[in-house]
């Protein structure tokens, strides 16, 4: 049986829109259409059609899967393009079924990570005290941030997005398994910041009733600042004033960017609104708010738990990378730039 769902998330993964595909296919629009909600049974002959223009074996459109819907739970900019996100949600889809897959064929527990109601009393920056002690993180600076999360169970795992304007996303499996996946272009205190960031969406919003007037991005932040510059711990740093230099100093040792210690060192109180002004000012003239010192980058930390995983699978079911593929749903070509 042919999933009408899968039709949607191969062309959509592709960044191919309904009406590229008819006319690869050599069908009218409206046919698409009608087989992509399902009014119209797909032949044989139409879905190996597709599958030849999307790349993916006809295996994949039987998958029997929900596509999970665009969530708030990216780091990005404001403003960025539907044609950015809409395959970017997609592929985040293909890497859920995956990892589904890897959790089904290995009976592997999912990660059992809290969750916390936000209010006057809890607040982001307390939840993130909360999950430090819980994980026994007694260090202020969190010296390896991918093995931390995947120590906790927690699947980290990365693609290109194909843009520079979203960072991340994380999402959970049907059985609530936590993934966060980000952007493999990043630096490391944007990779860093991103993983804390949506730490604190698991933790805060993907398991509670959230008020759609609430700010969870600004909640995300807030977290994650706490998460990875303790408040207890970073103050001592700011006493003395604020200045660039220390900035680059203090990223070095906190290992997170240079505009995230400014933000921490107003968020706690030791600038005016015009020495904010003035620091990001000479960010501005600096033309360091998108590209900071190449010196001061912070290490790119790599993920490993999913290829664990896999190397797990071949081993308990005798496959080869083909196999995992096929099990996968993925042509050789693909499964090889994703997960080797």
């Amino acid at each position: 049986m042919i999933n009408k769902n899968m039709i949607v998330l191969a062309r959509e993964a592709r960044g191919i829109t309904q009406l590229e595909l008819a006319e690869k296919i050599g069908v009218a629009n409206t046919t698409l259409s009608k087989m992509e909600k399902g009014d119209l049974n797909t032949s044989d002959e139409a879905i190996g059609l597709i599958a030849e223009a999307t790349n993916f074996p006809v295996s994949f459109f039987n998958q029997e899967n929900d596509i999970y819907p665009e969530h708030l739970n990216y780091r990005k900019r404001d403003s960025v393009a539907q044609k950015l996100l809409t395959p970017l949600n997609a592929n985040v889809n293909i890497v859920r079924l995956h990892i589904q897959r890897l959790l089904s064929e290995l009976n592997i527990k999912k990660s059992d990570l809290p969750s916390f109601e936000v209010n006057d009393k809890n607040t982001p920056a307390a939840i993130a005290k909360k999950i430090r002690k819980a994980w026994k993180v007694d260090s202020p600076i969190i010296e390896k941030i991918v093995e931390l999360f995947e120590s906790k169970g927690i699947v980290v795992t990365s693609f290109d997005f194909g843009t520079e304007r979203v960072d991340s996303r994380c999402v959970l499996t049907d059985d609530l398994q936590p993934i966060i996946i980000y952007n493999n272009t990043l630096l490391g205190d944007r990779q860093r910041f991103s993983l804390a960031f949506q730490l604190g969406h698991l933790v805060m919003h993907t398991s509670t009733s959230v008020d759609w007037e609430r700010d969870v991005a600004h909640e995300a932040n807030l977290f994650a600042s706490e998460f990875l510059m303790p408040e207890a711990a970073i103050r001592g740093d700011f006493e003395n004033g604020v200045t660039l230099p220390l900035l680059g100093e203090l990223k070095r040792k906190w290992k997170v960017s240079m505009i995230s210690l400014l933000y921490r060192a107003d968020d706690l109180g030791y600038l005016t609104p015009n020495q904010k002004r003035y620091l990001l000012q000479q960010f501005n003239e600096q033309k360091m708010r998108r590209r900071e010192p190449k010196e001061l980058d912070v290490p790119i930390e790599r993920e490993s738990l999913v290829k664990k995983w896999i190397k797990e699978l071949k081993t308990k079911q005798k496959l080869n990378d083909k196999g995992v593929a096929s099990l996968f749903h993925l042509n050789m070509d693909e499964f090889t730039t994703r997960y080797n």
